[in-house]
């Protein structure tokens, strides 16, 4: 019994394999697009994490001070019985704009959790300390900075992309700080007590004070985890429209089942057992599209990383069980999701109820009753969030909610549109066209609210990245003010420089940076010279009268939108930094980076800080003047190409990260607009093939098959441009959270919002396009339809 009732379930995929292939499809899209930002975030966590253990620093103390440690301290503290090693590292611009981490060591003093390399084996050892001495990295950097000139170059697989190891000595000499270390690594166990006094300004972290990377890139994993469910949600709209009306055209199976004598469980359990089938393939066949789809984005979101945050993840994918499993998890998720109103009216019905049309309707008007009051629900529960939420996890449960809560009252709205039109309708035709409208609207609703959901998202996203631009573009036109930006190999040759540029330049301005902590946390201290290039162009959002006098005195603070979020700060509030106690001066725009900052006057930076670095200085000059300066100095100095970098390289460089970082987005934007459209198509397809019996009397009456064919598709553009109408206030209002809420607890920052009609003109006319293209084999089956099938339905007992 069991066997046949199976084979009489499956039989019905045979017969209809366009619904099977849909559903299939929907769900392996859902899936591919879910487990692809799973298994990009997965290879980035993993990248965090090897850039964690880098040289043991997760299970190995360090020690460091505000700026670089003078190795005389470090060699003092060996004398003193400190059995610390000592680490020397930089970034080092390469030639084509590209860069490298470098990471220096002594291999005699390194404990052995930090052994990266093993110097035993083979002649490892000598030619790492002799000049001009070796550089370890895995095989993805080896192929990235073939060519460039370093000393020779060997493979160490087990080292974070994007970074290469060395001797301390050489590595010193490539970065310019002979003489200096970056910090100190100690075993926690062997440290003799606390510091001694022969090491002042030095701190003692614990291994568990570190990978930072991984915390400050935890909203923008979110971010994309966030667009995963969005693209999975738009997906699984397509498997409820072919798993609901699978169910409905199965009717008179589940009845003839059910009077055979089977049992409401076993026929819930074999339809249980059959959707798990058909999840399990779906499933790897979207986890094959996941990776691909993740292959293809890792590298912007590598750039989108490495220029955000600093972070190396590597460009190419590894498959890892982890993220496999999860995707396979969520499709069998997503199919019982799908499937469990369906199952469940299939279980509670009476033995002969499911065979009765009537009774299979009562219980559609009872869900989509339930359905409204879960739509009010959701979207009391997001205006409750916007209200009293805080944190970033609550910011994204708004976003969901308000999505979800607008998806499921669109049906509803678009009911009460049909009535109102069928009551204005005049003539027969446009009654019966209302009418029918209205008919057929619980058979599109799943598809028209996944079409919702991907133009909101289209234009919430879209609004979000085009006022970012807008304001960023003319951001780095306020804080990129220097004609050149200069950056000495050693603070002797920064002197040299602009004692030349004196009579040469308008004006030489350092640009002197040290760290600090506010509040107990990190936070980076600046040093700003009184002079008009910040008077005329710095970005304040809030500020004080005179700001910029009171910040020349030496007792006032500007500081970033970050920190002043973070810590609830305002214009004239106090600021404690350590060995300092001012007031703020202002709050300054500050979009794009992750860290908190303070900025003070130059002077009172160097009596905080006398051993800042002074390399960096910004030049004045008239623009068409700056590049035969910046010709000269290279020329007189012989400086690097490096050393130099001009306003308009800086700016272009800026814009290319901001653009990266929401090429990813843009992908998935795309995606998810095809997967509604694919929804539609589905759902077109399926009821077409229902369709017969009320089209044929019309038919019979005098409607031409062609007349039929072009009011089926003027309906379904109808239905797409109503719900690009709803789509329009849905979007805007997930542009606004996006910008006013999502982004101010995930970054720090809130951005104006700018609104652009013509990109809304545009995504209109694509949904209609999409509408277009799906109902175009619908509507073209239903003009060639023959007399004959339209015929057969008053033969049959219906």
């Amino acid at each position: 019994m069991i066997a046949a009732a199976l084979s009489a379930l499956l039989s019905h995929w045979r017969r209809q394999p366009l619904q099977l292939a849909m559903l299939l499809a929907g769900l392996a899209l859902a899936t591919a697009l879910w487990s692809g930002v799973q298994a990009i975030n997965a290879e980035a966590r993993a990248s965090y994490d090897a850039a964690a253990a880098t040289l043991g620093q997760d299970r190995l103390a360090r020690i460091e001070a505000e700026g670089p440690i003078p190795q005389d301290v470090y060699i003092a503290l060996r004398r003193a019985g400190w059995p610390v090693t000592p680490v020397v590292e930089g970034r080092l611009r390469l030639d084509e704009g590209r860069s490298l981490h470098l990471i220096g060591i002594d291999p005699l003093t390194l404990p052995a959790p930090a052994q990266q390399v093993d110097f035993g084996q083979g002649d490892a050892l000598l030619p790492f300390l002799r000049p001009p001495g070796l550089l370890f990295a895995n095989a993805e950097t080896l192929a990235r900075i073939d060519g460039a000139a370093l000393p020779p170059l060997r493979l160490a697989d087990r080292l974070p992309p994007g970074t290469a190891l060395g001797d301390i000595g050489q590595i010193q000499r490539l970065l310019r700080m002979e003489g200096r270390i970056s910090h100190l690594l100690l075993d926690p166990e062997a440290a003799p007590g606390p510091l001694p006094a022969l090491a002042p300004g030095l701190r003692l972290l614990p291994p568990d004070q570190r990978n930072e990377v991984a915390r400050l890139t935890d909203s923008f994993h979110l971010n994309l985890t966030a667009f995963g469910l969005l693209s999975f949600a738009v997906g699984l709209f397509i498997v409820h429209s072919a798993i609901g009306l699978a169910f409905e055209q199965r009717r008179p199976v589940f009845r003839t089942l059910r009077a055979l004598g089977l049992t409401a469980r076993m026929l819930t359990g074999l339809l249980l057992a059959e959707l798990m089938l058909l999840a399990g393939v779906a499933g790897l066949a979207g986890l094959g599209l996941g990776y691909l789809v993740a292959a293809a984005l890792l590298p912007d979101v590598a750039a989108t990383l490495r220029g955000l945050y600093g972070a190396e993840v590597p460009g190419t994918l590894t498959f890892r069980p982890g993220w496999a499993a999860a995707g396979l998890g969520i499709a069998a998720l997503g199919t019982l999701a799908s499937a469990a109103q369906g199952l469940w009216r299939v279980a509670r019905l009476p033995v002969l109820a499911p065979a009765q049309p009537r009774a299979w309707a009562m219980a559609s008007a009872r869900a989509m009753r339930r359905q409204g009051l879960a739509a009010g629900a959701l979207l009391l529960a997001a205006l409750g969030l916007l209200i009293w939420g805080t944190g970033i996890v609550a910011a994204f449960a708004l976003l969901a909610a308000l999505l979800l809560g607008a998806a499921l009252l669109l049906p509803l709205i678009l009911s009460a549109l049909l009535r109102g039109a069928t009551r204005l309708a005049r003539g027969p035709i446009a009654e019966w066209f209302w009418a029918d409208t209205r008919q057929q609207l619980p058979g599109l609703s799943l598809a028209l609210m996944a079409l919702l959901l991907a133009l909101a998202a289209n234009i919430g996203v879209g609004t979000m990245v085009s006022s970012f631009r807008l304001t960023f573009t003319g951001w780095l036109d306020q804080r990129l003010a220097f004609e050149l930006y200069l950056s000495a190999p050693d603070e002797a040759t920064a002197a040299r420089v602009t004692d030349w540029l004196q009579p040469r330049a308008d004006a030489v301005l350092p640009i002197f940076r040290a760290e600090t902590e506010v509040a107990g946390r990190p936070a980076q201290l600046y040093g700003m010279t009184d002079h008009a290039t910040y008077r005329d162009n710095w970005p304040l959002l809030a500020a004080v009268p005179d700001v910029w006098d009171r910040l020349a005195s030496g007792d006032w603070a500007l500081v970033n939108e970050q920190l002043a979020r973070r810590e609830g700060l305002s214009p004239g509030d106090p600021l404690h930094l350590p060995g300092w106690q001012g007031r703020i001066a202002a709050i300054y725009s500050d979009y794009g980076n992750p860290s908190a900052q303070v900025i003070v006057s130059t002077a009172r930076l160097l009596a905080l800080h006398p051993e800042v670095d002074r390399r960096r200085h910004g030049i004045r000059v008239a623009p068409d003047r700056a590049a035969a300066l910046a010709d000269d100095m290279r020329a007189t100095f012989d400086l690097p190409e490096a050393a130099l970098i001009d306003q308009a390289s800086l700016k272009g460089f800026s814009v290319q990260v901001f653009e990266r970082t929401f090429a990813v987005t843009a992908a998935l934007n795309v995606l998810t607009l095809g997967v509604a459209g694919l929804a539609m198509f589905a759902s077109l397809m399926t009821l077409s093939g229902m369709r017969l019996p009320q089209l044929a009397p019309v038919w019979a009456m005098g409607l031409t098959r062609n007349h039929l064919a072009w009011l089926d598709f003027l309906r379904t553009l109808l239905l797409a441009a109503a719900t690009m109408v709803a789509a329009l206030p849905l979007g805007l209002a997930l542009a606004w959270v996006l910008l006013a809420v999502v982004n101010v607890q995930a970054f720090g920052w809130r951005l104006p919002m700018h609104v652009f009609p013509l990109d809304w003109l545009r995504l209109g006319a694509l949904a209609l396009l999409a509408a277009a293209l799906a109902a175009a084999v619908p509507v073209r089956r239903l003009a060639r339809l023959a007399p004959a099938d339209l015929l057969r339905v008053f033969a049959n007992e219906r």
